[in-house]
């Protein structure tokens, strides 16, 4: 029997019980739809992740404190403070690979101004600091190095304070108080939204270092020294370079460990990329589940199936037909049953993750290698499962499936 004739077949059988195919089909639809919806949530997550880091800066490398020991006992990550603006300044004159060098201090209090009053973080920071970050203006501008250098009672605030102390009007040209300090606003950052651990970046304002450690904290001491490089390929140069310049700045001999800590946009991404692709697997695992339960369903039906058409096998190999044809028959309607209810899981794959993506406000991302597994899965499945009724029906002696009531 031919191949396009065995099709033609199944195809037939499929049709006349269209209420028990679409039953046995149920749990393939129901398998596959759950694994792209899982995925595409997972998928959609470490994208929205990898956006978030991005907006933290481009080519960036943080340098913190490091940790102090007391009597053996650590005392953590940023409990021993050596930086000082001179260290960035060092790095300034003598770095190949640094493109931008801001010290930033940050200091948290109270802005009064507009409609009243808004508790946030104040960084002070220098010029390079919105190129290192990738930050652009709303509104305003930012300041310069005159006003950088000289300590000029400046602000830019974030969209966040800006919107809440200014609902009304663009805050550019008013005046704020912070800690009872005067200062004049100047701009207006764009949002950035949250970082990966949830914090409002936009919660911020931005003043010249030098106003904010003579006049608002008196600060010694800076909490980070950013720094971003020409190119993303320069990142590992760079914080080797960065290393050297530091522990030559601190005068740390060759045995003693670091006092400092510099890290880079590309392991904070490694990381949060590590959880999420754990996450996907987890989801796409326990959603598989239902694939198998669905194999198993198709299993059963076609093992009934094969009992109900015990005669019509044995008809058909009765006028010529061979064990190998009555295999691939039954073989075939299970894969075309498989098949079908891929597809139709891939359409409410699909359809589920852009609904859970506009009603629930979820990051969803469904991409054409998810949909390619699950079509090829779903096949693999009509095979595994199918192969046993098949087998069961090829093996069926024609004088006793001729006699069968």
């Amino acid at each position: 029997m031919r191949a396009f004739r065995l099709i033609k077949v199944a195809g037939k059988s499929i049709v006349k019980n269209k209420m028990r195919t679409l039953l046995t089909m149920l749990g393939i639809i129901i398998g596959v739809g759950a694994v792209i919806i899982m995925v595409a949530i997972g998928e959609g997550a470490q994208s929205q992740i990898e956006e978030q880091i991005q907006n933290l800066g481009t080519n960036m490398l943080v340098i913190t404190p490091g940790a102090a020991t007391t009597s053996g006992a650590s005392q953590g990550a940023m409990s021993f403070n050596r930086l000082r603006s001179e260290d960035a300044d060092k790095i300034r004159n003598e770095s190949v690979y640094a493109a931008g060098v801001s010290e930033v201090i940050f200091t948290r209090t109270q802005i009064v101004g507009g409609n009243g009053n808004w508790r946030s973080t104040i960084h002070g920071v220098t010029t390079d600091y919105p190129v290192i970050r990738d930050w652009d203006l709303r509104s305003g501008r930012f300041f310069d190095a005159s006003e950088e250098r000289t300590g000029k009672k400046v602000i830019v605030l974030g969209a966040t304070i800006a919107d809440n102390l200014f609902p009304d009007r663009d805050p550019v040209g008013e005046r704020v108080l912070v800690r009872n300090v005067p200062m004049d606003v100047i701009g207006v950052l764009e949002m950035k939204g949250q970082t990966p651990d949830g914090n409002d970046q936009d919660d911020v304002a931005l003043a010249p270092v030098q106003t904010v450690q003579r006049r608002l904290s008196n600060w010694t001491f800076i909490r980070q020294i950013l720094v971003n490089t020409y190119s993303p390929d320069d990142i590992d140069e760079a914080q080797e370079e960065l290393k050297a310049i530091m522990r030559e700045a601190h005068g740390l001999a060759d045995w003693a460990p670091d006092d400092f800590e510099i890290r880079n946009q590309e392991q904070l991404s490694e990381a949060a990329q590590g959880t999420t692709e754990v996450m996907t697997a987890l989801l796409a695992a326990i959603a598989s589940i239902s694939l198998l339960v669905g194999g198993i369903g198709i299993m059963n039906i076609m093992l009934v199936s094969v009992t109900e058409r015990t005669r019509e096998i044995g008809i058909r190999m009765a006028i010529g037909a061979r064990g190998g044809d009555v295999l691939t028959q039954f073989l075939i309607e299970s894969i075309v049953m498989s098949i079908l209810g891929g597809a139709l899981g891939i359409a409410l794959g699909v359809g589920g993750s852009s609904l859970l993506g506009s009603s629930m406000g979820w990051a969803t991302a469904v991409n054409t290698e998810t949909v390619v597994v699950a079509i090829v899965f779903s096949a693999a499945v009509g095979i595994f499962f199918g192969f046993y009724p098949a087998r069961k029906a090829a093996a069926l002696n024609p004088i006793d499936a001729l006699r069968f009531e």
